[in-house]
Order: structure tokens, then sequence, then C-alpha cells
């Protein structure tokens, strides 16, 4: 029978406590969710800012549902680009600097559509077949990591040490000095070809804020090795968007980068923005050739325009309002405090890790946490194993705390953790209720019990 191999793979990811399964959410409001009948304080939420329910972004997703409808009804070359879409992208241009932006349906597919369009199967920008390169940090997006490999027939994708400047410049001087391959062949290209960075289409990515690990990527740093090499700069700013910067445009606004400096700006605003979608940022040159090829712009149903318009409120009340960002900036240093003194232990990052792709978890012993070095709103909680985060998760759960457990392979091994994300709609009472939970769940974990039944909860009153 054809696919019977469907069923063997679920049970062998079972026995390896990998397996994933959804929860069905009832609803949620100013940070407690309701899963199933039971109610919890939600720390796996990435809507930082609390944008998602707030009364603005709501009624005007309202006003622009009476004014546009309930979808876009068409691709964006059809008649699916509106009035709302065109100010979007306009404010999102002008708020980071760049000459012009391009809405996407999801940061997977914006990730996806770079990629493809940029390194096609038949190259549009020479006919010489050669290779071109994807450069990425071994932890960026499995969204780019995807679409990177879908193009291998066109470009050649090499990952560097997590935001290891010196293994990025190794790659590329190895790019840089080794003769390129035609894409349809085995053999050398021109013999006499000068094989410098400048003949070749390299494009370097990396990550504003890391998903997992919630730490930073050196970007002016790595905008310095792009212009040396005459390489691309991608940055993939998901976790940094409506968080960082003076206006909340994220790691470019922050550090000041220039579209010279970053060519290539993708961010979502599924997380900070509190909405849903994505863009790309960057020349006008770049856009329209989007626009024109790339496959997941031209063939898909645009963005609904009411949730364009409930996006641009979002952003431009985040740009108004930093009362928000200050308060998710007071509880990622009130948790780490917390945590500290609870604990007493966080993650060294300066040590080399066993395998050199990352850094160590260090000495974990049986019923130990090890907190990362994160400053932003992701804050990692390392547990080592798949079984304990599941457990771990398991544990906080009966105490009225939803924290997610993250399995490799969406994390290295060894390294499954709980993933805790803090809003700026938690309070101190929140935080404080997260690390007694977390110190009455690890110590389940020694007994093996999960802090089944004797424990109180620490559930906040919905």
């Amino acid at each position: 029978m054809a696919f019977n191999w469907l069923g063997d793979s679920l049970s062998a990811r079972a026995q390896e406590g990998l397996l994933r399964q959804r929860n069905c959410q009832q609803y949620e409001k100013d940070s407690i969710i309701c899963i199933n009948g039971e109610h919890y304080l939600n720390f796996s939420s990435n809507d930082y800012l609390g944008m998602r329910q707030h009364e603005g972004v709501l009624q005007s997703w309202v006003e622009g549902l009476a004014q546009f409808g309930g979808g876009s009804g068409a691709s964006p070359l059809v008649t699916g680009h509106t009035q709302a879409h065109l100010a979007l992208e306009a404010y999102i241009a002008d708020g980071l600097n760049r000459e012009s932006a391009l809405l996407f349906n999801s940061g997977f597919a914006a990730n996806q559509a770079l990629c493809m369009a940029l390194f096609p199967h038949m190259s549009h920008a020479s006919s010489s077949g050669a290779l071109g390169h994807i450069i990425a940090d071994k932890l960026m997006h499995a969204s780019f990591l995807e679409g990177a490999q879908c193009v291998s027939e066109r470009a050649k994708l090499r990952r560097f040490k997590h935001n290891d400047l010196n293994h990025l410049e190794s790659v590329l001087s190895g790019v840089c000095n080794t003769p390129m391959l035609a894409a349809d062949a085995h053999s050398e290209i021109d013999a006499d070809a000068n094989f410098k960075s400048s003949q070749q289409d390299i494009l370097i990515a990396s990550e504003g804020v890391f998903s997992m690990d919630g730490d930073a990527a050196p970007c002016k740093d790595m905008a310095d090795i792009a212009a040396k090499y005459n390489a691309w700069f991608m940055l993939d700013d998901a976790h940094g968007m409506g968080v960082l910067g003076e206006n909340g445009f994220g790691t470019v606004e922050a550090l000041g980068l220039s579209q010279q400096q970053v060519p290539v700006v993708m961010g979502t605003f599924g997380k900070a923005v509190g909405t849903a979608g994505a863009f790309i940022a960057g020349s006008q040159t770049l856009i329209d050739y989007l626009v024109n090829f790339s496959k997941h712009y031209v063939y898909s149903t645009a963005m609904p325009p009411a949730q364009a318009v409930a996006t641009l409120y979002s952003l431009t009340h985040i740009a108004s309002d930093t009362a928000r960002r200050e308060l998710l900036t007071n509880n990622i240093s009130y948790f780490r405090e917390s945590f500290h003194k609870r604990f007493g232990q966080t993650l060294d990052a300066n040590k080399e890790s066993d395998n050199s792709d990352h850094i160590t978890l260090g000495a974990i012993t049986l019923g130990a946490i090890t907190l990362g070095t994160s400053q932003s709103a992701i804050q990692p909680v390392i547990v080592g194993s798949p079984e304990r985060a599941v457990a771990l998760s398991e544990g906080l759960k009966q105490r009225g705390i939803w924290a997610t457990a993250i399995r490799q392979p969406t994390v290295p091994k060894n390294q499954d953790r709980l993933r805790i994300t803090l809003t700026a709609n938690h309070t101190t009472q929140d935080i404080d209720v997260l690390i007694d939970a977390l110190e009455l769940s690890v110590n389940g974990l020694n007994e093996l019990s999960c802090g089944a039944g004797s424990e109180p909860s620490a559930k906040r009153e919905a």
C-alpha cells in the first residue's frame, strides 16, 4: 500500500519522546489562556507587547472589514492589492529607511519567496550557469533553511556556527577562493575567470533576535563582513520587529543599519505587532523583481485588507507609545533577577561546547535547570532531554502555568528546553508565580512525580 510508512514514522517519533500534538485554545485574555476548559498563565505567547487584544487594533480590523470585506478576493497582481496594503508597505519602507516593501501572508512564505526568487532554477543574472551561495547562521529559522535547500540546484547552502564571525569569514574565504561549478555540469567554469566574490551572488543570512535562544546577532559586524566580500546581508527580524528601536522598527532601526548595509530585511506581524503576515523591505529594484518573479507573491491571494489596516494601526501605536516596550523590558529584568536569586545559575555563553556548534549547556544534573543569556522576551530554560522538558512542562501545567516544551529537532540535541516568553501583559506577581511553580516542578522531577497532586495551584484568577 502506498505511504504505509506514515504510521511507523509517527510511532518512532512517539517512542523518542518527540511526537508533536496540538492543543485547542478556547480563549485568551490578559495572559490567561483557556485550553480544554482549564485556565493557565500563558508564558508561551509571541504576543510580546500584548497588541493582539488591543482595543485600537480590534477596532481598526472592524473598520477594515466594513471598508474592504473579509478577504482580498484575489492575488495582488489581479485585484487583491488595495489602498490598505499600499499604505502599510509605505509605512514600513519609511520606518526602515528602505526604498520599498512588499507584503506576504507569512514569514515562512517570505523567506522561501526570497530564496527561490534570488536563486531561480533558470538564472536571470548570468548565462554562465554559475552557482550562487547562501551562507546562513546555524540557527536560522527553518523557513529560511527550507527555502535555501529548495534552490540547491542554483545555490550552495553553507551554515556557519551560531554568531561566530570568524567561522563566517572562513566560510566566505573558502567560497571566494574556490572555483565555481556549472549548475548543469561537474566541470569548472572557464579556468581564466577570476573567482572573486564580485563575480558571485552571495547571500549572508542571520536573525535580529533568535527564536529559540533569544540572543542577538552581531549585525553591524556581519554587515561589514558582507561588504568586504561584496555579498548581500539579509536579516530575518521576526522577533525584533515591534520590540526594538526607537519606533519599534526592530534591529535595523536600533542599530541604524542602512539599506546598503542590510539590503534585505524580513519581518513579521504575528508576534509583537499582534496581527499576522510578513514583509520584505529593500531597494525598489529588489521589490519590483519580487513582484515579477516571486511565485509566493504572484500566485497567492493577498492578505485581507482589514488585516493590513489593523497592522498599520498597531505599528503606529507602538511607535507613538513606548509604555508597553518599557513594561516588557522591566519584566525581562525582573524574571532574570528572580530566576538567579532562586536557582543561582545562568548559561555560560563564553565556554566552548563539545560540538562547537552552539553555546554549552554546562553541567546539568538531575533536577537542575539552566537559564540562557538572552536579554529579550524569549527566555530559554534548558533541561537537556526531551523527556525532562515534557515532564517539566507538565509539572508547570499542573500548577497553572502554560510553558511549552521545545525539543529536538527544533533545537539541537541535548538542548531541549522550556521556551518561556514574557510579555508586557505579565505582572510581577505573574512572574513570581512562574518562579515558584518552576521550583516546585523541578523538585517534582527528582521524585518522578511531575508535581502532581499535593502542591497548591499557582493559577491566577481568570
